[in-house]
């Protein structure tokens, strides 16, 4: 029973009908729709396809059952300019066959077709150029002789995503214009490679642009669909970043120019005059809505539509020589156009002016080309030209045809075609010189065995230096450098067109270098710089934008910064504060730096402090001199010689610590400089006290009884003219240990200029110094005056009680004045009354003593002095 199973299975294998048998042959089939196609080929080793549009479709009729769905009854106009991108393709690869470094064991081949911008024809051409030459069988080759290496083409948008969904399929290489795709789509699309610079880079240069000119209101323009709404949800969000408004966004829709109406054509042209600069974004079928609007304002208006307009780069002039077409597009006189990158190829330019229509050499297009290039008609050898007609005899010259027709310099298009092929080529060299030399050697003139999907990786990371010096490589930004040209649209009165190059944007380029322009070269339409600002003027330096409610931020006003703050540039959005050691100059549009405040000894206060120090110092002097000659006299003996000396020493050294307060503070004078004054007067009025005091202990010995004699001496004077300054020196070493005075700066108090100054460091241990050198002053008043009836003869209480309360008079008034003043003025105020309360002293109680000793010295005697009652 285990063994049925495996007969039942060794009789079906047996009944089968023999599995060898002869294989009928393949038969590739022709279809004759393919022989109306155009095309230009040129055998090679390796072939590339392009899918090229030359003419446009201008009539086809409607299809119908009875005839082939896939012949098209069309009339064409071949497009002149965009002949250049066939050219660029024939002579790269005639250049890349002549370098025999690059590939010296390969021919490349082309197999050029003109889709005519035809969908249907775009699809077809693809997949034929997927089959055998002439045939239609895609993906399957009869034979080797056409190997497809690469397919150039797809030269917008929606023409490359249309061949990118066949050739991906198939992994053959497409390289053509970049369109946008999602990362989950990017799988769908393997083999699909951009060959022109992606977008961004030049919304970047646009924006800009805008900023160059100082330009906020501009209007925007962009087709209905899918790439308009995706360039405006692009630029929208960087135009706000810099506060760049929208005047007006314009959506055209497809059926603009059949749908639209006069009145809308109105509401247009008044929505359009509200900026002075529009920004357009579309291709060639966009720019004859926006023509048809500015035809339509001059017949109604009788005149132009005078605004500056920037092109992106995805509008191409391509136009015939119609001085009708040309007028029509005058109102772009002036307009800034955003173009793909082109390198100077002067070879290029000598392979077109060679080309010879009567010798097109397989060249199919080059003949009807040149007719409509140069409105001739190229006759057979045996055909006579018609009435009228003028023939073409081939040696017409390419410069004389305008720019707006045909150029023999590269265009930034031809030139991505051009930079294409060198990468096909570098990756071909790349691939061979990585050990594939078998795959890629000849046998009897033919490659064998290479298969386009192998050249992927090397495509992608292919990297060189094409003939102009520009580094070509693939990356997410394209082939190439994502550089972009500016150009400046120019239609001089003799009705010709010439775009000039007046800038560049290269994002790889060193911060500051990747836009560049020369503004000089610019012709303006409006013939000076358009003034495309929402606000009447701009905010100058020293002023600030000020944006009204319910109004957009570009349509601010103008505000004077308030005091204390600068804007040093145009349309400051805010106004900035000077670093501390600045002020504002008077129109508030730049910082100046603060002068140093302190009393020096040039100015005037200086001077004055200087002198009256010195003065009040050699009086001092000259009396301490007159005391110490006259010492042995009864009048300088009466008022104790000692203490009359340290009072003079100690009323110059009060004079000459006024200096340590003038001049540029420094570190060690502003230690010292309060110490030594509080020290210093605390001597001066200690010695006044103690002569206060001698004065009472000495009449009140005279009565009987008293014991106050024994006090009289000089160890109780001595001691309280040391004990009360070496409180104040206690006190003075307190502060200095605890939290001395500094050396500051004030940016704040005075305006323009930085105080430098002592400050005291603790305000409290300042307070307190001076509160005990008042104490001493009060003591010694108090003393004095309660001394001031005595006997006249031995008492100069009354002159002590003069000068304490001149002293305590400066002082008192010392504190408001010091602390309602700044910087030198308040060096002053204490200049000043050290100054005077020391000249109280010295003039209240040696005045006297010196009148009589100098000019009345018959008074100067025992009895005179005991006898006079005016002492």
């Amino acid at each position: 029973m285990t063994q049925l199973p495996l007969l039942l299975l060794l009789l079906f294998f047996w009944i089968l009908p023999p599995s060898t048998g002869k294989r009928d042959q393949t038969i590739c089939v022709s279809r004759n729709y393919l022989k109306s196609l155009k095309n230009y080929y040129r055998p090679g080793d390796l072939i590339i396809g392009g899918n090229l549009p030359l003419e446009t479709m201008l009539f086809s009729e409607v299809s119908h059952f009875q005839k082939d769905p896939f012949v098209l009854s069309i009339r064409t106009l071949v497009m002149p300019k965009k002949y250049q991108q066939f050219l660029a393709l024939v002579f790269a690869v005639r250049e890349v066959n002549k370098d025999l470094v690059l590939l010296p064991n390969i021919t490349l081949g082309f197999h050029i077709y003109d889709n005519h911008q035809i969908e249907k024809q775009i699809s077809l051409i693809s997949l034929s150029l997927l089959s055998t030459r002439g045939q239609m069988v895609p993906g399957y080759q009869c034979d080797r002789q056409d190997t497809p290496l690469s397919i150039i083409g797809g030269l917008n948008s929606k023409s490359s995503r249309q061949m990118a969904s066949i050739f991906s399929i198939f992994k053959v290489p497409q390289l053509g214009v970049g369109f946008e795709f999602s990362q989950g789509e990017r799988r769908a699309y393997p083999s699909f490679c951009r060959i022109n610079p992606k977008e961004s880079p030049q919304y970047v240069g646009l924006v800009q642009l805008l900023l160059y000119f100082h330009w906020n209101w501009v209007g925007l323009v962009a087709p209905e669909s899918d790439n308009g709404e995706r360039f405006i949800s692009t630029l929208v969000p960087m135009l706000k970043v810099k506060e760049i408004c929208l005047a007006f966004t314009e959506r055209l829709k497809s059926d603009f120019l059949i749908t639209t109406k006069l009145k809308k054509l109105l509401h247009i042209f008044k929505t359009w005059s509200k900026a002075e600069v529009i920004v357009l974004f579309g291709d060639s079928s966009s720019i004859t809505k926006v023509l048809a609007v500015m035809n339509a304002h001059r017949q109604f208006t009788k005149a132009s539509f005078c605004k500056i307009w920037i092109l992106t780069s995805h509008w191409k002039v391509s136009m015939m020589g119609s001085e009708d077409i040309l007028k029509s597009i005058n109102p772009f006189h002036g307009s800034l156009h955003f173009r793909d990158h082109a390198g100077d190829i002067s070879e290029f330019s000598h392979f077109i002016l060679s080309l010879d229509p009567l010798n097109p050499q397989g060249d199919v297009f080059l003949p009807q080309w040149w007719e409509r290039a140069f409105d001739c008609k190229i006759h057979k050898p045996d055909e006579m030209p018609s009435k009228g007609e003028k023939p073409c005899t081939g040696k017409e010259n390419l410069h004389n045809l305008p720019t707006y027709t045909f150029e023999t310099s590269m265009t930034g298009e031809s030139y991505n075609i051009y930079n294409a092929v060198y990468a096909l080529a570098h990756a071909l060299h790349a691939m061979y010189g990585s050990g594939a030399q078998p795959v890629m050697m000849k046998h009897e003139k033919k490659i064998s065995n290479v298969e386009s999907w192998q050249i992927l990786y090397y495509l992608r990371n292919v990297q060189f230096n094409n003939s102009v010096g520009d580094e070509i490589f693939f990356s997410e930004n394209g082939l190439g450098s994502p550089r972009f040209d500016l150009l400046n649209w120019i239609f001089p009165p003799n009705e010709s067109f010439v775009s000039t190059k007046v800038g560049q944007i290269d994002p790889e380029a060193p911060p500051g270098q990747d836009f560049t322009i020369n503004s000089d070269a610019i012709i303006w339409a409006t013939k000076k710089v358009p003034f495309a600002r929402c606000g009447m003027k701009r905010c100058h330096t020293g002023e600030r934008r000020k944006v009204p409610e319910d109004k957009p931020v570009c349509c601010y006003q103008c505000d004077h910064c308030p005091e204390g703050t600068i804007s040093n540039q145009t349309d400051a959005a805010h106004c900035d504060s000077c670093p501390e050691d600045q002020y504002p100059n008077k129109d508030n549009n730049h910082c100046i730096a603060k002068k140093i405040h302190f009393l020096a000894y040039e100015e005037t206060l200086g001077y004055i402090s200087v002198f009256l120090a010195l003065f009040l110092s050699v009086i001092t002097s000259a009396v301490l001199v007159i005391f110490y000659k006259h010492h042995d006299t009864p009048i300088v003996k009466a008022n104790n010689r000692d203490l009359t000396y340290i009072l003079l020493v100690s009323l110059l050294l009060c004079f000459l610590c006024s200096f340590l307060f003038i001049g540029r503070p420094e570190k060690l004078t502003c230690v010292f400089q309060q110490s030594a004054f509080a020290i210093i007067f605390s001597l001066a009025v200690s010695s006044v006290l103690a002569k206060t005091v001698m004065v009472v202990l000495a009449f009140m010995a005279t009565k009987p009884g008293n014991r106050t004699r024994k006090l009289l001496g000089k160890p109780l004077t001595y001691s309280i003219v040391l004990a009360c300054p070496l409180v104040q020196a206690l006190l003075s070493a307190t502060w200095l240990g605890t939290s001395p005075p500094f050396l500051n700066l004030d940016f704040h108090s005075l305006a323009g200029e930085a105080i430098l100054e002592c400050k005291e460091g603790s305000a409290s241990m300042f307070y307190t110094v001076l509160a005990y050198l008042g104490f001493l002053a009060l003591v010694s008043f108090l003393v004095a005056f309660l001394a001031r009836k005595l006997p006249n003869s031995f008492n100069e209480a009354k002159f002590i009680t003069f000068s304490m309360t001149v002293f305590c008079s400066v002082w008192i008034t010392f504190l408001p004045t010091y602390l309602s003043t700044k910087g030198k003025s308040m060096v002053a105020v204490e200049i000043f009354s050290i100054l005077a309360s020391g000249a109280a002293l010295l003039a209240c109680i040696f005045s006297p003593k010196c009148y009589i000793i100098l000019l009345r010295p018959h008074l100067n005697c025992r009895e005179n002095i005991i006898r006079n009652k005016n002492l």
